[in-house]
């Protein structure tokens, strides 16, 4: 179960629920939406408990299909998932969202974005729609990283120059994954279509003093727990943002195409390093986020990147929010 529907999700209780609501959807700054896929305005606001949360729209990428992309579906099958999510299926949407939580004086990014260009030619916004946010990039003051792939961590370094972007943020990863991608000779052992990837990180990120590694669990933020989420990377994390009676699970990739995943979990995507540690992890986190009524939000749900998950047999049902 999938729904676009705008009914579904300002009036669910669930949903609302799940946001700190009393009643429908009702956030600080609704975007209209232009198309199912990209957004007029690129930022969306909404609390949970006393924390601001700024989702950010960075872009998208338009990823033709690849019989290789899910390991165990195939094209028509990852087309029929999509068609009935009401989404295109003339190309694989994958947008990126990047989320800023305004937590007492503090700005915590969470991820870095895809960096302008970097990543892919129509990921550009994010600087700007940070702007027009209200949200002045020098200001951040802590960056949580959720794994080292490039669609979240390009955004720390210059193009060209690998300078950092925020040279006086507090960086925060788990140490399992920043240990995993620049240990000695990890780049050699990485597939060759990684290599150029694995070599920037390894040869750039222990150059730099602001990073923080920390362990499962770790509070890294008041309120704001670390929590390891691997198999997509070895060292792949969630944090889960706690305030009041509110938390919200910033998910990352565990769940990272809802439409093709919330009806298939045990589909292993080719970007995971371990798949069946993946699909474990996917599974016992949104179980979680389910039984204790958590918010999720995710780098690649359909923008503003948040939704809700119900049970559906073995598998899940999921509602994004939908720009008012």
């Amino acid at each position: 179960m999938f729904t676009m529907s705008r009914r579904a999700v300002l009036g669910s209780a669930a949903a609302a629920a799940a946001f700190g609501l009393s009643s429908k959807l009702e956030f600080v700054m609704p975007a209209l939406a232009a198309t199912p896929l990209e957004p007029m305005v690129g930022f969306y606001k909404y609390t949970i408990g006393d924390v601001e949360v700024t989702a950010i729209y960075d872009g998208i990428w338009k990823k033709p299909h690849d019989p290789t992309f899910i390991k165990n579906a195939s094209i028509e099958d990852t087309k029929e998932a999509l068609s009935k999510a009401g989404l295109t299926t003339e190309f694989m949407p994958i947008p990126l969202t990047v989320v800023v939580l305004k937590l007492g004086g503090r700005l915590i990014m969470m991820d870095a974005g895809s960096g302008v260009g970097q990543w892919q030619a129509n990921a550009t916004h994010l600087p700007a729609n940070m702007a027009a946010a209200g949200i002045d990039y020098k200001k951040i003051d802590t960056i949580m990283i959720s794994h080292f792939h490039p669609d979240h961590v390009w955004g720390l370094m210059e193009k060209g120059t690998n300078d950092p972007v925020f040279p006086n943020a507090e960086l925060i990863v788990n140490a399992v994954e920043y240990n995993w991608w620049t240990e000695p000779g990890r780049v050699e052992k990485l597939a060759e279509g990684r290599r150029p990837a694995g070599k920037r990180i390894a040869e750039v990120f222990p150059t730099w003093k602001n990073w923080k590694q920390v362990d499962d669990g770790a509070e890294v933020a008041p309120g704001v727990r670390l929590l390891a989420a691997p198999g997509h990377t070895p060292g792949h994390s969630a944090y889960l943002v706690t305030s009041g009676n509110r938390q919200l699970l910033v998910s990352a990739d565990i769940m990272y195409v809802p439409a093709l995943l919330a009806p298939h979990p045990e589909w292993q995507g080719s970007y995971d390093q371990d798949g069946p540690m993946a699909v474990g992890t996917r599974r016992r986190l949104i179980d979680r986020i389910i039984a204790d009524n958590i918010a999720i939000c995710g780098s690649h749900f359909p923008f503003p990147g948040s939704g809700t998950f119900v049970k559906d047999g073995n598998a899940y049902g999921f509602t994004p929010t939908v720009q008012a």
